[in-house]
């Protein structure tokens, strides 16, 4: 169970949910889990294995079963359901809630949610809210912006030029994600989905300057809320001592929450301009990721397919 939650709620207003039952306000019910579960066997009888923690979702298939038994039986396995207290139960296409799910709901103190969605497009719409809000996460300092649709993460010390090279890409027209802190959640085992606190979302510093509204100052075009981190690059000050990649022949990875993600470190130093450096980083790790790496091809046309000294 992740440590973090979201409010009830949240996710009613987000699905637009209609509410047939609570015991208390919604957005007084915390949500702790990112899955789901349809509670057909249960109903059926067969309790091994269920997890209470998790929001049901009660589709056709089980609002049709348990309106084809008689009703002692109905009022069993509606008992069944609701005295495992889960978070709340969610019944979708419009079905009307049967008496016993709201007796019991109230006397177990289990909110009963309706949609008129159908049951997969509901189960993959909660699975991908609940997937970014009760996410595990860790906030760095660093900056991150969107460059050609590429997520990247941009670290180093304080005084680098972060936050000077994300104001001259969103001046190129991209979009700033986060300044100075960038709260990164792991959305599945192999996604990392970076965004900025929202207390100084769209805020950036530039030294000299100050603070500046960027979605106010170059529009609303010129931010985003989130973004996949596809690529972390790490500004640090030009070491004559260190031998930097000059090939990109193999892809170093950083870990972020358990995640392999692509990592670099671009030396900096007067006369380079980094937003065009970040942009050409950009569409060479997307060209990566769809199967071609240049400095392959080149060894290639050179003939040093097998030559790991190049």
């Amino acid at each position: 169970m992740s440590p973090f939650h979201v409010s009830l709620g949240k996710i009613a207003r987000q699905l637009r949910l209609e509410t047939a039952y609570t015991p208390t306000e919604l957005d007084n019910i915390p949500i702790y889990t990112m899955d789901v579960n349809r509670p057909g066997l249960l109903l059926t009888g067969y309790d091994e294995y269920f997890e209470p923690t998790r929001i049901q979702i009660c589709g056709k298939a089980e609002m049709t079963y348990l309106e084809g038994l008689d009703e002692s039986e109905r009022r069993s396995r509606a008992h069944t359901l609701f005295a495992w207290k889960p978070p709340a139960v969610v019944v979708t296409r419009n079905l009307p809630v049967l008496p016993e799910m709201l007796e019991f709901a109230e006397q177990y103190q289990v909110p009963i949610l309706c949609t008129g969605e159908n049951t997969s497009a509901m189960m993959s719409n909660l699975i991908s809210i609940l997937s970014v809000e009760v996410a595990r996460r860790v906030t760095r300092h660093g900056v991150m912006v969107e460059v050609y649709g590429e997520g990247i993460m941009i670290l180093g010390d304080s005084g680098v030029g972060k936050s000077e090279t994300a104001i001259e890409l969103v001046k190129r027209g991209h979009r700033l994600i986060a300044d100075d802190a960038v709260e990164l959640r792991r959305v599945s085992n192999r996604s990392i989905v970076g965004t900025s606190p929202e207390n100084i979302r769209h805020f950036i510093e530039l030294r000299g300057v100050g603070i500046i509204n960027v979605a106010r100052v170059f529009g609303v075009g010129a931010v985003k809320v989130s973004e996949k981190v596809d690529l972390v690059v790490e500004l640090e000050p030009w070491d004559k001592t260190k031998n930097y990649s000059r090939t990109g022949l193999e892809t170093e990875t950083t870990d972020i929450l358990g995640v392999a993600v692509p990592y670099t470190v671009i030396p900096v130093m007067p006369g380079r301009n980094l937003a065009v450096i970040l942009e050409a980083a950009a569409i060479n790790n997307r060209q990566k990721k769809m199967g071609y790496n240049a400095a392959r091809e080149l060894m290639s046309r050179l003939g040093l397919e097998d030559d790991t000294s190049f």
